[in-house]
């Protein structure tokens, strides 16, 4: 147990559905313990204990039941599910936000946290004072803090504000600078929320280089997001969650090809795509020429993205991106911010396609991810994540590669096929054209 960062065992966190209860004095805490005795007599001798006791079980909501598992120290573990399968109430008992209905948890060394926006600061205290109270909390001392605090400033971009009170940064500046203090105060264990979607791309692309230098320096980073591309290229170990229970716990490419396998059978995105305003993303559906749908496609062949989604009022000029993805993280996209299209939606159900001519790509697995902002590009409507899986599954041969390391080369290389040709002495040698090629083969 000596190289454990985290243990975990039997864990369940049991809520009650709509129950809201009012604050609680000393007197009433001693008051219901001492008729507490009294109620259970008189509910048993009026016939109503077992009632009570089912009613009390309908009300019960597992978020997470039976959780176990073990984190050894230096390790980079991605945690992936739904939303609602209990990703982030296990990153809050982790952290000792909540406290778990049953079984334990054991943590070795100093832990940093960023779950979401408004943990961890307080709105009062300016920049540096909450970045010397976090340091503080997570039992550091002065000396190291201030070695590290010019560090945490530069990453977090808000040199003219860091003597400001928090309260007064906008959602960008407040969780970059929670982010870096997170990340630069030297926890032996960082836990991290899918809260990085509310930056830029930019930002998002810096704070994930960040903790894989964490990983990479020897430090345990245990890390909750939809990004599944970050998750494959930063973490050696993915926990699947489902309804609140460990589905797998694996390699990190093979799990999240069962759990993308998943998402598909069931078409129903929903608890993948986390509305943050009024629409609501509920199906993906690919479709081929045919209006098939499918997840198998051909290379050169189009490709139709179907969204179905729902506004709960009319929802003026959203921008919409699709992107695809490979393996390796090359993707391309469609994106209205770019492209300038745009178009109001009325309330109630909608279908919004998107067509890809024809898809220039290698014979490989591909993701498609997707989100959508408001007319100003800057509040994000629906928050973005992995949607779909397709894969290209054309011969390589049908393609014009006919070199001896062709088929494997295909796994791992970037996916876009584009023509090209070699000359020698300005004569040509050879050329290929990929998707020329299978139009040919196939007889088109």
């Amino acid at each position: 147990m000596s190289d454990i960062a985290i243990h975990v065992e039997n864990l369940g966190k049991r809520y009650r559905i709509g129950e809201r209860r009012r604050y609680k004095a000393l007197r009433d805490t001693l008051t219901n313990a001492l008729y507490a005795p009294v109620r259970a007599a008189t509910s048993l001798f009026n016939g109503h204990h077992t009632n009570a006791s089912n009613n009390d079980r309908d009300n019960q909501f597992w978020s997470l039941k039976d959780v176990s598992f073990d984190v050894k120290q230096g390790q980079a573990v991605g945690v992936i599910g739904r939303n609602g399968a209990g990703k982030s109430t296990m990153l809050k008992i982790l952290s000792r936000i909540t406290k778990p209905t049953e079984g334990y948890v054991k943590i070795r060394g100093r832990v940093g946290s960023l779950l979401e926006v408004g943990t961890g600061f307080h709105p009062e205290l300016t920049g540096r004072e909450n970045s010397y109270l976090n340091g503080a909390i997570i039992g550091m001392k002065k000396k190291e803090i201030d070695r590290k605090f010019d560090e945490i400033v530069a990453f977090a971009e808000i040199e003219k504000f860091i003597d400001t009170p928090v309260k007064f940064y906008s959602s960008g500046m407040y969780i970059r600078l929670a982010f870096a203090v997170a990340a630069h105060l030297e926890p032996e264990i960082l836990l991290v929320d899918e809260v990085l979607a509310v930056g830029d791309a930019a930002f998002q692309k810096k704070c994930l280089g960040k903790m894989g230098d964490v990983a990479h320096a020897g430090r345990t980073v245990f890390f909750v997001s939809h990004n599944l591309s970050a998750i494959q290229a930063l973490c050696q170990r993915t926990i699947w969650l489902d309804s609140g229970r460990i589905e797998a716990d694996g390699k990190p490419a093979q799990t999240v090809a069962n759990y993308l396998d998943r998402m598909l059978a069931r078409e129903d995105v929903s608890g993948v795509l986390m509305p943050l305003g009024d629409l609501q993303i509920h199906r993906i559906r690919l479709k081929n020429s045919y209006g098939e749908v499918t997840t198998n496609f051909r290379v050169g062949e189009p490709l139709l993205v179907e969204i179905h989604y729902s506004c709960a009022k009319p929802i003026e000029y959203p921008y919409f991106w699709v992107s695809i993805g490979s393996q390796c993280g090359s993707h391309f996209a469609a994106n209205m911010l770019l492209d300038g299209c745009r178009a109001n939606l009325i309330q109630g159900n909608g279908i919004l396609s998107c067509r890809f001519e024809y898809l220039p790509l290698l014979p490989q697995r591909y993701i498609v991810q997707m989100g959508v902002r408001d007319k100003t590009g800057k509040v994000m409507l629906v928050r973005s994540g992995e949607v779909a899986a397709f894969n290209v599954i054309s011969n390589v041969t049908e393609l014009g590669l006919k070199g001896e390391q062709a088929s494997s080369f295909v796994s791992d290389a970037a996916p876009v096929l584009v023509p090209y040709e070699w000359n020698l002495a300005d004569g040509k040698i050879a050329s290929v054209d990929p998707v020329k090629a299978v139009a040919n083969n196939s007889g088109e």
